[in-house]
């Protein structure tokens, strides 16, 4: 499995790039970066690229690719929709929009969402309108597409988000991660198992559910193993 990732030095895409080079699935890892990548792996190439909005660059490098996972994200705090949408929603559309199309054998993308998400699209909450467009655009297309909902993700590997609150936040959490999961086991996911779960539904060749929640996405991280 050739494998197409994006968000690989944000928290999720840590523990993603972690799983991937670990699994004997997986033939190659290309990820989409902005710089250099500290990690090196003989399965590993970084692809350096600026403008998210435009990919035409990469196609080479994305037409044998088996599966896709999104983990690019920012905070919606202290953003305008417009600039929130462009990057939850332009830059992702994007990247779906530049795997190739064949209809024998489908690629699949897998975009790492977030609980409270709107399909409507119609709801109060800016980011839970943008992502719900995403989803559903992305749901539209000529693949196999999964939407992954995670509520609470617990780093189980070291991995370390890149928004300074969230920094500040993850360590205190982290010590309350065993009375989370016992008081809210619907609620709560770690990077890891995020990680198992995208590597086990690039398997499923379309099938299963496709908007997956934290039970879900552990269900779905113990069945592939």
């Amino acid at each position: 499995m050739n494998v197409l990732l994006f968000g690989a030095t944000g928290m999720v895409g840590q523990g993603v790039l972690r799983e991937c080079l670990l699994d004997d699935r997986v033939t190659g890892v290309r990820a989409v970066v902005r710089g250099p990548l500290e990690v090196s792996h003989p399965k590993l190439t970084a692809l350096v690229h600026t403008d998210f909005t435009d990919f035409t660059a990469l196609e080479g490098e994305f037409a044998d690719v088996d599966a896709c996972f999104y983990c690019l994200g920012v905070t919606s705090a202290g953003k305008r929709e417009e600039e929130y949408r462009r990057i939850t929603h332009d830059y992702t559309l994007a990247a779906a929009r530049a795997l190739p199309v064949r209809p024998q054998a489908p690629p699949t993308f897998v975009y790492v969402s977030g609980d409270g998400t709107d399909s409507t699209e119609q709801g109060r909450l800016m980011w839970a309108r943008v992502k719900g467009r995403t989803e559903n655009e992305l749901l539209a297309m000529d693949f196999h597409a999964y939407m992954f909902r995670p509520a609470y993700i617990h780093a189980v590997h070291g991995e370390v988000s890149r928004t300074p609150a969230y920094r500040r936040l993850y360590p205190v959490l982290s010590l309350l991660f065993p009375l989370l999961r016992r008081l809210a086991p619907g609620r709560v996911t770690t990077t890891e198992n995020i990680a198992r779960a995208m590597l086990a539904v690039a398997g499923r060749n379309g099938g299963g559910e496709h908007v997956l929640r934290s039970p879900e996405i552990d269900r779905a991280a113990r069945e592939g193993r």
